[in-house]
């Protein structure tokens, strides 16, 4: 499927506001609302859009930290790293985790309560035996940008 400008203006806004009503939707985007709802359903059964969520303000609910983990693996082979993948998708506190390459295999975020409740999170993967040879942690003192969404009209034709 190819994507025109009115699809991508379509994702782009559902991207900052996915409980945008479909006409007002449909407004922004130039469209009447039913070719418009036709266009987000295609996008979605396409896969392009591939679900609604709510963005929380973790600091109302409760206090936390965020904590960026470079994990180095002892040996690499590609059953090592599945199994590190499956265990890591369970720890409920690993809101991220990417492999990357450089100096280290993986780069984790985790949020915690405080530093004391990060420590027992790492130290129970690390009783997990699943073959970190080292880490790194990282302690977030302050965000000063977080974007929710891909920039698609820097990425996109």
């Amino acid at each position: 499927m190819k994507l025109d400008r009115i699809d991508i203006a379509i994702l782009a806004t559902l991207q900052r506001s996915g409980k945008m009503s479909n006409i007002a939707l449909a407004a922004t985007v130039g469209l009447s609302p039913s070719p418009c709802l036709t266009r987000v359903k295609r996008l979605e059964a396409a896969g392009y859009i591939a679900g609604y969520r709510a963005e929380l303000a973790w600091a109302k609910l409760a206090d936390h930290i965020i904590v960026f983990t470079e994990v180095t693996l002892a040996d690499h082979k590609r059953e090592d790293f599945v199994r590190f993948e499956a265990e890591i998708r369970r720890v409920e506190a690993v809101v991220e985790c990417h492999v990357v390459s450089g100096g280290y295999d993986y780069l984790l975020k985790f949020v915690a309560r405080n530093v004391a409740h990060y420590q027992e999170i790492i130290e129970a993967i690390l009783d997990r035996n699943l073959g970190v040879e080292k880490y790194f942690s990282y302690v977030v003192i302050k965000t000063v940008t977080a974007k929710d969404g891909v920039p698609l009209r820097f990425l996109l034709p």
